[in-house]
């Protein structure tokens, strides 16, 4: 039999939450998909388990990565990151991973290979931002909260290394009522950049007290 259109698929408008089942080696979560009203940039979350009660919820708000997440580049941790972050809401068996159309921390596509460019002339993640006249970090964490309103997450534990983004949140009206920190084994490419993030980010290291 023919499959009827449902109304809430007819049409979608900015704002509005469309979802589906998504199987992954990790387990079947639910994908959302979301157009932000503000940008008409689209963007995503993946949930598993119940999360409208009073338990707070797993989250990982994962900026997107193309070299990283698809392109298994090694110079910096997020294909890894976000690999680990799906597993540990598998594990919990209830969580979200929010990811966010913000390439580069927020400069794009383009901007982050010049940046990559001078990186490998010798500047770090940071020094090369600014060389560019970019700012250290451009994302903006307001579509994370409004997707995180729209599926019912009342607290937060958040997956993260980066009190920034912790502070975003709050910011922003999100109960963050723990960090939960998210290492992953460096390598000969990365080591740098990821010290460069505690160094001169103030991101959390491995042997950093929680």
């Amino acid at each position: 039999m023919k499959p009827r259109l449902p109304p809430e698929l007819a049409s979608v408008e900015p704002g509005q939450l469309v979802s589906c089942k998504l199987p992954t080696r990790w387990g079947e979560f639910d994908l959302h998909g979301i157009v932000d009203p503000d940008t008409r940039q689209e963007h995503a979350a993946m949930s598993m388990g119940p999360l409208g009660t009073d338990e707070p919820v797993l989250i990982r708000v994962h900026s997107e990565c193309l070299t990283g997440d698809t392109l298994y580049s090694l110079k910096c941790d997020c294909g890894a990151q976000l690999e680990a972050g799906l597993k540990a809401i598998a594990e919990a068996g209830r969580g979200v991973l929010l990811y966010l159309r913000q390439e580069g921390r927020g400069i794009g596509l383009v901007n982050k290979i010049r940046a990559y460019a001078l990186q490998q002339a010798g500047a770090d993640t940071v020094m090369a931002n600014r060389l560019l006249g970019l700012p250290d970090d451009a994302r903006d964490y307001a579509i994370a909260a409004r997707m995180l309103q729209q599926l019912g997450v009342r607290q937060v534990r958040l997956l993260t290394n980066n009190p920034a983004k912790v502070d975003a949140l709050r910011s922003l009206g999100i109960d963050v009522v723990a960090r939960v920190p998210l290492h992953t084994p460096p390598n000969p490419h990365n080591l740098g950049y990821i010290q460069t993030k505690a160094q001169r980010m103030g991101h959390y290291a491995p042997d950093d007290a929680d």
